[in-house]
């Protein structure tokens, strides 16, 4: 009777730790094509801004449109960033310009960056009734020779939700992302006419601009 009630806590210890082992969150991607809105912040408050943006990890492209302060100096930008074509392109719309640059920087999915370590999981909201909140996964690493970094993406979905990363020039970044709906119409990724004719042009300092220099 003895060996027969040990066995079954045995059995019933086993089950929980395989169900805890199981439940653990596992890095994830997003879905390879949305749109959303986004904030960024930064902790020198040097840099803030609001915006739109768009996602294609099939033909690697993104679009970001934004409008914030830098410097204490207001501004706008309209960026399509072609990673196929290793181009992208400030637009501007109300002028109808469009100035064409080189873009030296890989495609960077949407996901949980490798190497990252699962700190937690937790609900944004109330988790008292159904529809009250949003289950995320905290994850934390490290990138060499800039900093540390957290993220923040959805359990159900994947989608992302905050990041939070250390730079040199602003301290810590800050950026949510929010109203993130499924798939994006082709227009968010095709040039505009007049950007037809643009030349390709190097940046002011001379070296070829990556997809970072963006959020700059």
């Amino acid at each position: 009777m003895q060996a027969a009630f040990w066995l079954t806590v045995g059995l019933l210890c086993l089950t929980v730790e395989g169900l805890a082992i199981a439940r653990k969150p596992q890095p994830c991607r997003s879905p390879p094509l949305f749109r959303g809105t986004f904030t960024v912040g930064s902790q020198n408050e040097k840099f803030g801004a609001v915006g739109r943006f768009a996602y294609d990890a099939l033909q690697q492209r993104i679009h970001l449109g934004e409008m914030g302060t830098y410097n204490n100096k207001s501004y706008t930008y309209n960026t399509l960033f072609l990673f196929e074509e290793s181009v992208m392109y400030e637009i501007n719309d109300k002028e109808q310009t469009c100035v064409k640059k080189a873009l030296q920087s890989d495609f960077h999915p949407m996901a949980v960056p490798k190497g990252a370590t699962f700190v937690s999981q937790v609900v944004l909201g109330s988790s008292s009734g159904p529809g009250q909140g949003l289950l995320v996964n905290n994850w934390w690493g490290n990138v060499p020779g800039q900093g540390n970094y957290m993220v923040t993406f959805s359990e159900f979905g994947c989608y992302p939700v905050s990041s939070l990363s250390q730079t040199k020039e602003f301290g810590w970044m800050s950026v949510s992302y929010f109203d993130n709906v499924l798939g994006a119409e082709p227009h968010w990724f095709i040039p505009p006419p007049f950007c037809a004719d643009a030349e390709l042009v190097e940046s002011e300092d001379g070296k070829v601009t990556d997809f970072f220099s963006a959020f700059h």
